[in-house]
């Protein structure tokens, strides 16, 4: 009765008055697991700091194991391990690690950070004050599976079985991906078998897993069996089975069976994730197809759909084979936007400065420039991009050095080197792409500046400069950039 009314109200937990209502109610006896479910909650809605108030507030008696784990719980979804390590004391010195769970929470706590090494002493600890349980032995062959240990995974495996643990389907799973893995194909194909044997209506999600595992075997009648099977026991196939069996499809190099079930995911499901035709659309562009992209790209559009980042930053790897550096610009430039905080790419911003500077083209060097700084992302590595295409170009960059003061940047020897070298080039716009000298003859000077051949490079440049430093100033609390409003090439004068 009381956790059916906890799970009832679990949305209104913020106000602060669900205990409290509980408590009033006499015909409710609070048991210690009840106020384990209550701090679960409070945990996911409050935060950590919430959980531990709560469980410091609780009375002696009602400190038990269901209180103490759940609040354990809280500590891993957390990750605060020295919190962790300290309540697992307190609990050992109390009696409450008779049960497997709260060393289950230790070990998730261990392997989502990559401690690996203290995986061992708590399985022994385990085994010391009570028996693993299935989810003891899934998460010892994840480590063994990680850290591709295969016989230590077997004789734990055989440990299991002696001890009467049911393997379930997870089981077989991480088996069979460690002998893919480990090109041990027969044995992984034996494990797939039995793990098709665990799965059942009420693990559907064992299903897309199964299917993953027969795609990394070549196994395409497989995949379409498994499909077969999911669509007469569900009654209803949701967008992530579909992205499971399309990618697995495009995998083995079935396109157009594929692209049938891309058709058949359009016209039933209404939530028109982006991720299901990125799929495709990364197809048509690893093929070299960008004509099918270009149209694929247009339908989806057509059909309602919001590009993500992941399709603009497909889109720009497209045009970047095809040296198309506009579209790449373009697009690289809404990726970045799309997002609130960019996770800088630097095989993407690596490659398009590579195609910039081959082609000497300092506009696009200058434009990239120009986005990846409105990203916060800027560093001296970039400059030096920047300057090698101008290099490349023959041609000379203006300002430099102010920008990266703007920046907060320090500039390296390479840095030295390249502005001694294109200081030496010369150029009647002194660097300054076509697109820009209209809007910067408009100001006093660099009419004249751009237009006269000088034989006085230091003192030209000294003097241009002196003219573009104010249009960098710094307004609320950020750097300008000095082209930022210049009009688009398509309205240049």
């Amino acid at each position: 009765m009381a956790n059916f009314l906890l799970a009832v109200w679990a949305f209104s937990i913020q106000n602060g008055k669900i205990c409290e209502w509980m408590t009033k109610q006499g015909d409710i006896k609070l048991l210690d697991g009840d106020y384990a479910v209550h701090l679960d909650l409070i945990a996911k809605v409050r935060g950590m700091k919430s959980a531990e108030k709560f469980f410091e507030d609780l009375p002696d008696r009602m400190k038990g194991q269901p209180t103490c784990t759940a609040l354990l719980h809280t500590y891993v979804q957390n990750k605060a391990s020295s919190e962790a390590e300290a309540l697992m004391e307190k609990m050992s010195e109390h009696g409450h690690l008779r049960y497997p769970l709260p060393y289950n929470h230790m070990l998730s706590l261990y392997i989502s950070q990559g401690q690996l090494e203290k995986v061992p002493q708590i399985i022994k600890e385990l085994k010391k004050n009570t028996s693993p349980d299935i989810v003891t032995y899934n998460l010892w062959l994840t480590v063994c599976a990680s850290q591709n240990e295969t016989e230590i995974a077997e004789k734990v495996f055989l440990e299991l079985k002696k001890a009467k643990v049911d393997p379930d389907w997870v089981t077989y799973s991480t088996l069979t991906s460690m002998y893919i893995k480990n090109s041990l194909l027969e044995k992984a194909a034996s494990t797939l078998k039995e793990m098709e044997k665990k799965i059942s209506q009420s693990v559907r999600v064992a299903y897309a897993s199964i299917i993953t595992l027969h795609t990394s075997l070549g196994n395409t009648n497989d995949v379409r069996r498994i499909w077969k099977k999911m669509k007469s026991t569900f009654r209803k196939m949701n967008d992530a089975e579909y992205t499971c069996t399309i990618s697995s499809l495009l995998k083995l190099k079935e396109f157009e069976e594929a692209e049938n079930l891309y058709n058949e995911w359009e016209s039933v499901s209404p939530t028109r994730d982006s991720r299901v035709p990125n799929l495709l659309l990364a197809a048509y562009i690893n093929k070299n197809q960008m004509e099918m992209a270009d149209k694929f790209y247009n339908r989806i559009l057509q059909k309602g759909f919001s590009p993500s980042y992941t399709t603009w930053e497909l889109l720009t790897w497209g045009y970047l084979k095809r040296v198309q550096i506009d579209k790449v610009l373009d697009c690289f430039k809404k990726a970045v936007g799309s997002v609130k905080k960019w996770d800088p790419n630097e095989n993407i911003i690596r490659e398009l400065f590579r195609i910039l500077q081959e082609h000497g083209n300092v506009e696009g060097a200058e434009q990239l420039l120009i986005t990846l700084r409105r990203a916060g992302h800027v560093n001296t590595e970039i400059y030096n991009s920047l300057l090698r295409t101008y290099a490349r170009a023959g041609k000379m960059p203006l300002i430099v050095a102010e920008r990266m003061n703007k920046d907060k940047l320090q500039m390296n020897e390479e840095t030295r080197e390249l502005i001694k070298l294109t200081s030496k080039m010369m150029d009647t716009d002194f660097g300054v792409p076509g697109l820009w000298v209209t809007r910067l003859t408009q100001v006093p000077r660099i009419g004249e500046l751009g237009r006269r051949k000088c034989t006085d490079v230091p003192n030209a440049v000294a003097e241009t400069n002196a003219v573009l430093a104010p249009l960098c100033l710094e307004v609320n609390g950020g750097p300008v950039d000095y082209l930022s409003n210049v009009p688009d090439a398509s309205q240049a004068g």
